[in-house]
């Protein structure tokens, strides 16, 4: 039995695993559930996303992830080990090949930590590719022609914006305003206006759901439960779309600020090419109401969402393990 290449989106929010030939055969919260007396994971994925906030005092729910850098090192190797056994990446006979994608600006010290934890599953060998780079791929772009594409790929810990051509990165920007910065904006803004305090699973399900930030984007409203600061005891407040714009103004316009600069630095030739061909907006941020559209309008360059914005990073891996001659130097 010959082992399998495997490529894995280690997210901050999720883990998406895709086999060489298979596809995308996992799509799992990086979550893991562990008993902190023994110190024995519980519940990886799925299953310890639902124990989020509602664990009894012995039992830690706990993200190892954290802006798209592993936050604790011996839970994210026990997540990997469950992930890569559970699509039988590892069987008797075989080691596994991993790519893995990390953000465009992190340091060697962050890309050994993430190669070491794959390298700990049995992987026979890793390669890493920066992220903006495998989601323009996954998009559908051909970033190995002498001409600019432009991506931007908003996941739960990061964003990374990049500029490509030739197959590299020109100029790119990584920054820590993501998808659960905006879980932590809706979470502040709702204690600070209602005295509610709520969960970390109810700011995320207020953001997909009347989350926009268009001030005249979507207008709905949503039943929001939690606990009364002043009271102590449960309590409903009624929210509206509105609201959540005002909440995540800040830091949308950190990442429109970010952007700017990115486009600022780049070659003019390549500037050109981006308008033609328009920015790719890609990552779980991409689904917030309205943001290709605000994008647009800030930057005077047309934004367009890729076709699968959760998935185009491991689909990526797909595309470079099929290519893996190329990254194999």
């Amino acid at each position: 039995m010959f082992a399998k290449d495997i490529g894995i989106d280690l997210g901050t929010a999720n883990v998406l695993i895709y086999v060489k030939g298979e596809g995308i055969v996992l799509n799992e919260p990086s979550v893991v559930a562990i008993d902190s007396e023994t110190k024995k994971p519980l519940a990886v994925g799925k299953e310890a996303r639902d124990m989020l906030g509602r664990t009894p005092g012995k039992v830690k729910a706990i993200r190892p992830m954290r802006d798209g850098v592993i936050a604790d090192f011996e839970i994210t190797e026990i997540m990997l080990n469950h992930f890569i056994k559970k699509v039988n990446g590892k069987n008797f006979f075989s080691r596994p090949r991993i790519l893995i994608c990390c953000p465009s600006d992190i340091t060697g010290v962050e890309k050994n930590a993430i190669k070491e934890a794959a390298e700990r599953t049995g992987a026979k060998k890793v390669f890493l590719e920066e992220e903006p780079k495998v989601a323009a791929v996954g998009a559908g772009l051909d970033i190995s022609r002498p001409s600019g594409s432009m991506v931007i790929d908003i996941g739960g810990g990061t964003t990374d914006i990049a500029v490509l051509s030739l197959g590299d990165i020109v100029t790119s920007s990584s920054i820590k305003i993501a998808g659960n910065t905006f879980d932590r904006d809706i979470y502040k803004y709702i204690k600070d206006k209602y005295k509610l305090l709520i969960g970390d699973r109810t700011a995320e399900d207020i953001k997909m759901t009347i989350g926009t930030v268009l001030p005249e984007g979507k207008n709905e409203k949503m039943e929001v439960r939690g606990r009364d600061l002043v009271t102590g005891l449960p309590h409903t407040v009624t929210i509206c779309s509105e609201e959540i714009e005002e909440a995540l103004r800040e830091s949308v316009y950190v990442i429109i600020h970010t952007t700017k600069t990115v486009l600022e630095q780049t070659p003019p030739e390549l500037s050109a090419d981006i308008i033609d061909k328009g920015i790719i907006l890609t990552g779980g941020g991409a689904l917030l109401d309205g943001f290709d559209e605000l994008l647009a309008r800030e930057l005077q360059v047309p934004v367009l969402i890729a076709e699968s914005p959760l998935t185009c990073v491991a689909e990526g891996t797909g595309v470079l393990l099929n290519n893996i001659h190329l990254i194999d130097k």
